[in-house]
């Protein structure tokens, strides 16, 4: 076949949305997640980019102050996603960037693993200075699309 595969093309898109400084923004940032990626059948995994954007604005509610908005950003490129959740809190969070080992979570506590998973299971993550606060963000690669067999 000559000339690019739909693999090949760049499919940019991207989504901004305000979200509730409430527990109610979490399962409303997975279906964002979920509906951009099946609507450009984008190949990253879906189900990943779901558990982590839960934990990203999991996080923002619970350990910022305040009850202005949070804002969720989707970016899909030909290479992957990219997830951001910018809230008014400007501290970096926890461990998520931390050079070496970093503490295990206490097994016997419900919380404690959400930045280990992002840290894990991303192929990057990080955040930045906003101008009302930061950006907490992770990136996932393409996932490999699986070769069909002749018929």
């Amino acid at each position: 076949m000559n000339g690019p595969t739909l693999h090949d093309t760049p499919v940019p898109a991207s989504w901004r949305i305000a979200l509730p400084h409430t527990a109610a923004a979490v399962p409303v940032a997975r279906a964002l997640v979920r509906t951009a990626m099946a609507e450009l059948e984008h190949s990253a995994d879906s189900d990943t980019a779901e558990l982590l954007t839960a934990e990203l604005v999991a996080n923002a509610v619970e350990h910022t102050a305040g009850d202005g908005p949070i804002e969720l950003v989707v970016e899909l490129m030909a290479t992957g996603c990219r997830v951001e959740v910018h809230d008014p809190d400007p501290a970096p969070p926890g461990n998520l960037t931390a050079p070496g080992p970093v503490e295990a979570p206490d097994p016997w506590q419900e919380h404690g693993r959400g930045l280990l998973l992002i840290r894990t299971l991303s192929s990057s993550c990080g955040h930045r200075p906003t101008d009302s606060g930061k950006a907490v963000w992770f990136r996932l690669p393409v996932a490999p699309v699986p070769r069909r067999l002749p018929a």
